[in-house]
């Protein structure tokens, strides 16, 4: 079994335990030594591994970090736990106050489910205020498994990865502020359009007025280019069946209602659309902070289109109706009763981001 499918297998596993996790001390021993010892580490060996380590800061003695692991005789990695329920923004400075004092070249903040590795890119042996590296253990990016891999113990290159430290860091923070911009764009944003596209004054009014036209513009871009990806990735799923019966999990492992003994040979001739697709897409995108977008599925009928929760149907999210021109969204109150709200276009579902939270909220 190599790295990634060690890795997913134990992503698996967090996720039937993290419910049951109720406090610090078993976020450590269910969630994070396993995780450290996935990388090589032996979490038993004292001389590698130490709990408790000690690190002064100033004049405060006897303060301790979680775990530090010690390579040549040096503590090159610190690690700082919290219990798996809780966020961990605020923890961010005691962690900066144990690296400060200590040579190590690594600081990682976890909950068992979020890892957030710090270096000090910005001033040496001073903490860095964002991490270079951060990962949901529940839902790894395929891109990042390489850089998690270069902490396994066998892979350990301090001088390599810094190196590649500071592209990820400013990586992700281009894409942290590439997101915030599609949901609400700032004055500066709209202001380098249109210094683009506008030769008039660029009055507060002018930007107003053009911050609503630079969202939808992205939005409707983002969402061109993927549907011409699904478009694609559909026309080649179909091609290579030779006439056997399309599932629907063929773009995100999305809920394989065909194979379930509930089909009939209606749902065969059910065609789930682009535009269907494209609506998945969209309220995976509004509730990846709460929930991991693998468990965001559907299931498509010759009615409606339903997005659910983890592929069960009593966990409907919402209902979407977007076959002929009246196209609407039902989302469920807390007495599961159906609430329809009517869609001129897809760009609308993003006014309804607070109520789908509010209902996937209730799911968790």
């Amino acid at each position: 079994m190599d790295f990634f499918d060690e890795l997913r297998q134990f992503s698996n596993r967090v996720e039937t335990l993290k419910e049951l996790i109720k406090t610090e001390e078993a976020t450590k021993t269910s969630l994070i030594m396993p995780f450290f010892q996935l990388l090589g580490y032996d979490i038993f060996n004292p001389n590698e591994f130490i709990p408790e380590f000690t690190a002064d800061t100033g004049i405060k003695k006897g303060e301790k970090v979680d775990y530090a692991i010690i390579i040549d005789g040096k503590p090159i990695i610190l690690i700082e736990a919290k219990w798996c329920g809780e966020y961990l923004q605020k923890h961010d400075s005691q962690l900066f106050r144990y690296f400060v004092t200590t040579p190590s070249k690594f600081a990682i903040l976890t909950n068992g489910l979020i890892y957030k590795i710090y270096t000090d890119l910005d001033e040496p042996n001073k903490m860095d205020e964002q991490p270079f590296l951060e990962f949901n253990i529940l839902d790894i990016k395929d891109s990042l498994v390489p850089e998690i891999k270069k902490f396994h113990k066998s892979n350990f290159d301090v001088d390599e990865i810094f190196n590649t430290a500071s592209e990820l860091k400013y990586a992700n923070q281009i894409k942290q502020l590439l997101e915030q911009q599609l949901s609400a764009p700032t004055d500066s944003f709209v202001n380098f359009i249109l210094s683009e596209v506008y030769n008039g004054r660029k009055t507060q009014n002018i930007i107003d007025k053009f911050r609503d036209i630079s969202q939808k513009s992205l939005n409707q871009f983002i969402n061109e280019v993927m549907n011409a990806r699904i478009k694609s990735a559909l026309q080649t799923k179909e091609e290579g069946k030779h006439g056997q019966e399309k599932t629907h999990d063929d773009i995100n492992n999305a809920q394989n209602d065909a194979t379930k003994s509930e089909s009939t040979e209606k749902d065969k001739t059910i065609n789930t659309t682009i535009e269907e697709l494209e609506a998945l897409f969209i309220v995976r995108s509004l509730l990846r902070d709460i929930v991991p977008s693998n468990k965001i599925t559907y299931k498509d009928t010759e009615s409606y289109f339903s997005v659910l929760l983890e592929n069960n149907r009593w966990k409907w999210i919402c209902r979407l109706f977007l076959h002929g021109n009246q196209k609407s969204i039902i989302i469920p109150d807390e007495n599961k009763k159906g609430l329809r709200y009517a869609l001129n276009t897809l760009d609308d579902l993003y006014e309804y981001k607070d109520n789908l939270i509010e209902v996937a909220k209730r799911y968790l």
